[in-house]
């Protein structure tokens, strides 16, 4: 009960502070602030000279001097072509020009210019404005011309040199503004609030399953069939009921779909923290699994150790206690594929117990934070791999700022390609992976190591991609002291830990490892969380739990949201963007109650009308988009509003269930007694503050 002690003791020393954030989102085409170069905007300290952009830009002053020098070149004799060709020119540093300059994920020479038909809108006229500004202006190395793919280079040209008409040239370079979009007016991007931000009554759930389990994944092969795995190291195979049907988990724990349990070390911080299947899984059968393991145990447990000459620490001064070793335990990420003939992989209700290959070892420097979920991208195929600072308080070392280490990153990984033995040992690899070409040290950053995408991260707890905009990539992180986060994360982002733990700047109290200046970094602010008294004024929050952007229409006024919630099962918001693709949120906790018709019953938190879930280890998503809670009391699901009471206008289904327990919006606190002995009996604590 030490450690618990320890924990609980560090839990009480909180602050109130409630506000959310904008954030500088994600790789890909999607709405948000993000530039060409699929990294996150700048903050300026001065104008642009050329293209007057202020605050947060995409162009620094170099990008904005060759800007000049591009419009110079053109040599645009009429002022009025003129200044139009500069407003387009100078779209490159909108925040917003990632999405400006691609459609379906190709990149164009020109934004998209505003157009639209069917308005009467000024503003979706600058198409227009521009054909007939400059239709009739010769224009030397003119952007339109490489707009136009023309075979041969044209040193001097006329937009009707191209096109023919006006509707040509706007069905070729315009789009319009909707929903899902945005084009450039002629001004920098910017939105209206067009967002309901009403929020739902309530979350209600049902109890479907009494295991307890760390990670689920749906079947790649589009059925109701899920993996369930624990954290011990054993992965199942089961099946979740239809909606309303009154079922309930169909899982048989005597028919393992794969047994770990020989390699993998499991105690209250370690154990299998992730599973990915293959985006070809239904024709390779290839998936991965992220654990730990000890090397005093295993013999294949041999990783380099991440605390190292070349990462600044000095294994001296880590404080190692009661004589452990240094980097004994580890995290790995390895390959296994199923039991079955390669035509019917999916087919499959078992697995080969070996491994077909280490993917990835490294030694951690202390016995928390090591996050460990492994996902695939949905858009690029990678293995996006998360790890945490590797422990300690405040991050003595400094990890999740030094571009040298991969503790406190999310790697980005391609395990399609096996690299050499020399190409390992080349680019001081952790195992057998590539590195993607498009990686940020590859085209942004040569400092970075190869495998990291972001950094800036003290213990990512569970992302997830949006199924609907899979560009949108939210990871939760969890808080030392004060605050809790939830990030959209982007390519090269660094989102400021250990110089800020959420919006506050944090002050490490021993820094073995040297500092970062505050100044040094392009801080990226999380878009939604919570400050840890804000939910329990009496012990504080344990730590953050990231879920999903819920897209399922079983409960229609939850659609569209991202729902998240806190370890302790106390507390569930959800956070909904708005303006729309703007990457502002607006996060609202709600009460949550347990359906009276359950399948199977909920107990209730002592002293509260709350269901009582334990420990909130994950959330998960089954191939309907249906949205799972999973706890160290069972397995529960997102279900129709109604059946606990709370109403919905858009439900297509409505009933008089009274909720069990009630709607109360009040957080219900555990008794001291009843905390303590779930946080020493639940067998897993790594989401907690390491000290």
């Amino acid at each position: 009960m030490g450690m618990v002690a320890q924990l609980m003791g560090s839990l009480l020393h909180k602050s109130l502070f409630s506000f959310f954030f904008l954030l500088f989102l994600l790789h890909s085409s999607s709405s948000f602030p993000l530039c060409t170069n699929s990294r996150a905007p700048i903050r300026l300290n001065t104008p642009l000279a050329f293209c007057s952009y202020n605050g947060s830009s995409c162009c620094n002053a170099t990008d904005d001097a060759e800007l000049q020098k591009q419009f110079s070149s053109m040599n645009i004799s009429d002022s009025a072509c003129g200044s139009v060709v500069k407003l387009i020119l100078c779209t490159k540093c909108d925040p917003y020009s990632s999405d400006l300059f691609t459609v379906e994920s190709k990149a164009r020479k020109v934004p998209i210019l505003c157009s639209n038909e069917k308005s009467n809108e000024a503003s979706m006229e600058f198409c227009n404005k521009v054909w007939n500004t400059c239709k009739n202006e010769k224009i030397q190395n003119s952007l339109f011309s490489a707009a136009a793919s023309a075979s041969e280079p044209i040193s001097s040209s006329k937009l009707t040199d191209h096109w023919k008409s006006l509707t040509e040239f706007c069905k070729a370079l315009g789009g319009s503004a909707d929903a899902e979009s945005i084009c450039f007016n002629g001004t920098s991007v910017s939105f209206e609030n067009t967002i309901d931000l009403n929020p739902p009554q309530g979350i209600c759930v049902e109890k479907i399953g009494n295991g307890s389990y760390l990670s689920m994944e749906p079947h790649p092969d589009g059925s109701n069939r899920v993996f369930l795995s624990d954290q011990a190291g054993l992965i199942w195979l089961a099946s979740v009921p239809t909606q309303d049907s009154g079922g309930t988990l169909d899982l048989n724990e005597s028919n393992i779909f794969l047994d770990l349990t020989d390699m993998v070390h499991a105690d209250t911080e370690f154990g299998v923290m992730g599973l990915a299947f293959h985006p070809n899984f239904t024709q390779n059968g290839r998936f991965f699994v992220s654990f730990n393991c000890d090397k005093v145990q295993v013999a294949s447990c041999s990783g380099r150790c991440s605390c190292n000459s070349e990462v600044g620490c000095d294994p001296s001064k880590l404080n190692l206690v009661d004589g452990d070793q240094l980097c004994r335990y580890q995290s790995v990420v390895s390959e296994f594929t199923t039991n079955s003939s390669s035509s019917t992989p999916s087919e499959a209700t078992s697995a080969i117990p070996s491994e077909v290959r280490r993917i990835f070892t490294m030694g951690l420097p202390y016995t928390g934070h090591h996050a460990g979920q492994i996902l695939f991208g949905p858009e690029d195929g990678y293995l996006y791999f998360m790890m945490g600072d590797g422990g300690n308080k405040g991050d003595p070392f400094n990890f999740a700022q030094n571009k040298k280490s991969v503790l406190g990153k999310i790697m980005r990984l391609d395990v399609n390609k096996i690299p050499s033995s020399s190409e390992i040992n080349d680019l001081g690899l952790w195992g057998n992976y590539s590195i993607p070409k498009d990686n940020p040290s590859i085209t942004d950053d040569s400092e970075l190591l190869p495998e990291i995408w972001a950094l800036g991260l003290r213990n990512p707890w569970r992302c997830s991609f949006d199924s609907k905009r899979p560009s949108y990539f939210f990871c939760g992180d969890v808080g030392e002291d004060t605050y809790e986060e939830i990030n959209l994360i982007s390519k090269g982002g660094n989102y400021g830990w250990r110089l800020y733990e959420g919006p506050h700047i944090f002050h490490p109290s021993w820094t073995p490892g040297g500092n970062t200046s505050l100044n040094s970094i392009n801080q990226i602010f999380p878009v939604m969380g919570y400050n840890h008294s804000s939910v329990n004024n009496k012990e504080g929050s344990a730590s953050i739990t990231a879920g999903y952007v819920y897209r399922s229409n079983t409960d229609p006024c939850l659609n569209g949201r991202f729902v998240y919630a806190d370890l302790y099962g106390e507390a569930m918001w959800a956070g909904i963007e708005n303006p729309k693709l703007s990457g502002i949120y607006n996060s609202t906790k709600l009460p949550f109650a347990c359906a009276k018709d359950t399948p199977i019953a909920c107990e209730t938190i002592e002293g509260s009308s709350l269901p009582s879930m334990g420990i909130v280890y994950s959330f998960a998503e089954d191939n309907d988009g249906e949205i799972y809670i999973l706890a160290s009391k069972g397995v529960f699901r997102i279900v129709r509003p109604s059946r606990c009471n709370y109403s919905c206008a858009s439900e297509s289904h409505t009933d008089t269930a009274s909720p069990t327990p009630g709607t109360s919006s009040s957080t219900a606190k555990f008794t001291s007694i009843h905390l303590k002995l779930m946080l020493f009996l639940s067998s897993f604590i790594i989401l907690f503050n390491s000290l």
